[in-house]
C-alpha cells in the first residue's frame, strides 16, 4: 500500500499517533494493520529534539509506511518556522500543522500556497480560545485546509467545536487527546472534529508495556524484550482506538 496523503484518508474521526521511536511508529502501523484501518503517523519537535534531527525518523516513518499493508499518511506538528517547513515538504510529509496568529495572514497564505505547489494539507493551529468569527474570516483569507482547536481543562470544548465548524467550513482537528474520555473523544467527533490526535496515550502506553514487563522479569535486560512488550501494549491500545472511531 503506497504512502498517502492525508487528503485521501481524512473523514470524521480520523486519528493521528504521535510518535517518537521505531517501535511507537510499527506499533501503531501495527495496530491500524490489525484492524484494516487508514492512520496517520505524527512526528513532532518533541520526536526531532530527541533524535537530534527530523531526517532520520522521518525517513523511518516513510519506509515504514510505504511497507504498510494500510492507507498511511505522514503529519508533522507542529511547524512554527518557515526553514523548518520546507524541509517537512522536501522530507516527504503529506501534511503539517502550521502554528500561526490571526494576524499572520500574508505569511500563512503563502506557506499554504508553497505546501498546496507540493500536494501537502496545511493545518493551521491558532492557539487558546479561539473566536469562530476571526477564525472564520483567517480559513477563507488563507486558504488552510484544516483548523487545530485545543481542549479546554483537559477536555474537548464540543460548544466551541460546533461553532466553529459552522463558521469556518473547514475541517477540525483536536490538537491532542485526553486519556480515558472515550464518549468526549467520540461527540467531538459528532460535534465536527475530523481529526484527532493522539500523543500523551501513545506515551503512556508505551511505557506501561515496558514498565510491566520490566516488572515481571528484573532479570532480562534485552531490549528486544522489553520494547516489543511496549510496542505490543500500544498496538492493541491503537487498534482499539480506531475501532471507537470507526464506529462513532
Amino acid at each position: 500500500m503506497p504512502l498517502v496523503s492525508a487528503r485521501e484518508i481524512l473523514r470524521p474521526g480520523r486519528v493521528a499517533f504521535d510518535v517518537i521511536q521505531l517501535e511507537q511508529l510499527t506499533a501503531v502501523i501495527d495496530g491500524a494493520q490489525a484492524v484494516r484501518s487508514p492512520v496517520l503517523l505524527q512526528i513532532s519537535r518533541a520526536a526531532v529534539r530527541y533524535h537530534g534531527a527530523l531526517a532520520p525518523i522521518a525517513a523511518a516513518a516513510l519506509a515504514a509506511a510505504k511497507s504498510a499493508t494500510v492507507p498511511v499518511a505522514l503529519h508533522f506538528d507542529h511547524v512554527d518556522s518557515l526553514s523548518r517547513m520546507t524541509e517537512v515538504v522536501e522530507l516527504g510529509f503529506g501534511s503539517v500543522l502550521f502554528r500561526v496568529s490571526t494576524s499572520d495572514l500574508a505569511v500563512t497564505r503563502e506557506v499554504v500556497e508553497y505546501c498546496h505547489r507540493n500536494g501537502v494539507w496545511v493545518e493551521a493551529g491558532l492557539g487558546g480560545r479561539v473566536d469562530p468569527a476571526n477564525a472564520g474570516e483567517f480559513a477563507a483569507a488563507t486558504g488552510v485546509d484544516t483548523l487545530a482547536v485545543g481542549a479546554r481543562d483537559g477536555m474537548p470544548d464540543l460548544d466551541l467545536i460546533s461553532r466553529l465548524r459552522r463558521r469556518t467550513g473547514v475541517p477540525l482537528a483536536l490538537a491532542d487527546c485526553p486519556v480515558g474520555t472515550d464518549g468526549e473523544l467520540v461527540a467531538a467527533v459528532r460535534a465536527g472534529i475530523m481529526r484527532l490526535t493522539c500523543a500523551d496515550l501513545v506515551r503512556r502506553v508505551f511505557a506501561d508495556g515496558v514498565m510491566e514487563y520490566r516488572h515481571r522479569n528484573p532479570a532480562v535486560h534485552d531490549p528486544c524484550a522489553y520494547l516489543s512488550a511496549g510496542r505490543d501494549r500500544l498496538a492493541a491500545e491503537v487498534s482499539r482506538i480506531l475501532e471507537l472511531h470507526t464506529v462513532a
